[in-house]
């Protein structure tokens, strides 16, 4: 008997609705970004929304507190603690920043070159960046001892250049002074790996045309190493200026905002004010007015990584 076509044909059964649903594309993305999303939510969302409503009510530890509105930046207007700790905050975030670049610029430049144990290097440049923090406070608070300070020993006992040793952080501009140098201590491997990340993508073939055209050192520096290193620049300097703004455990190791709260952070005030004070709205305040300077750099980011078309041969927009 002679099979035709239509016997052999193979008639596929009609898909399920479960089937159609997860061959949406739109639906698996969904269904991926769920647990991000929830997770973002919990740990982030969540607490940044709870520290917003404590910033508008009178909380404090034990009690539940009520809708106050703006009566606790009016009561932080009037504050000569927390603007010095604006003031502070601004201080050390500016200063900060220009010495991790500028000296974390200059170690990544030496460190792109042919140098002996140059792998041994980067990893001893990373210790300051993975010391534990309390770690490097319990340095720094032998290194600023007003007896025992190695520094004043040099100083006074050594070179003869001061007659007496410096009271580093039992001064208002010495402990200031000081913070902003243990902090760019810890910054600098933070910027120089990633500088260096991005001087390692610089293709050799620019330098090479550049000294074929006479250029000198400086010249390739400012024409050809630093357009190409902007992207990375950005991205970096906003992480710097980021952790550096919001620092709470360096200065509070290692000062608590002393003396007579002349090194207050608006973290570290922030803290004081809502946990040993008690006063979780006002601390809340605090911390929610450091938010537009964080959209600030951020925002500062953005368009800074958006001005990339030179790098295809384009114009900036």
């Amino acid at each position: 008997m002679a099979t035709t076509a239509k016997d052999l044909s193979y008639e596929r059964p009609e898909d399920s609705w479960l089937s159609r649903l997860f061959d949406n594309k739109a639906f698996l993305i969904i269904v991926c970004m769920i647990p991000a999303v929830g997770l973002l939510g919990v740990f982030l969302s969540y607490p940044l929304g709870l520290g917003i409503w404590l910033a508008f009510t009178d909380t404090r530890i034990g009690q539940t507190g009520a809708f106050i509105g703006l009566e606790n930046y009016q009561w932080l207007w009037n504050d000569p603690i927390f603007w010095m700790s604006v003031g502070n905050t601004l201080l050390y975030t500016i200063v900060a920043t220009i010495g991790k670049f500028a000296l974390g610029l200059w170690l990544a430049l030496l460190l792109n070159n042919h140098l002996p144990f140059k792998s041994l290097l980067r990893a001893i440049i990373l210790i300051p960046w993975i010391v534990p923090t309390v770690l490097s406070a319990i340095a720094f608070w032998w290194i600023y001892d007003p007896q025992f300070s190695i520094i004043s020993y040099v100083l006074v006992d050594k070179l003869g250049i001061l007659d007496t040793y410096i009271n580093f952080l039992g001064e208002p501009w010495n402990a200031r002074w000081s913070l902003i140098a243990a902090n760019i201590w810890r910054g600098i491997p933070f910027v120089a790996i990633c500088l260096l990340a991005g001087l390692q993508t610089i293709s050799p073939s620019l330098y090479e045309a550049a000294m074929l055209d006479g250029a000198s050192p400086w010249q390739r520096f400012v024409h050809v190493t630093f357009p190409m290193l902007m992207p990375i620049l950005a991205v970096v300097l906003t992480f710097s200026v980021i952790f550096t703004f919001t620092d709470f455990q360096l200065v509070y190791a290692i000062t608590r905002g002393g003396p007579v709260n002349s090194t207050h952070l608006m973290a570290t005030l922030a803290f004081q004010r809502g946990i040993p004070g008690g006063m979780l709205g006002e601390g809340a305040a605090i911390a929610v007015a450091m938010i537009p300077f964080l959209v600030g750099a951020t925002i500062f980011s953005y368009f800074a990584l958006a001005r990339r078309k030179w790098q295809q041969g384009g114009a900036d927009d």
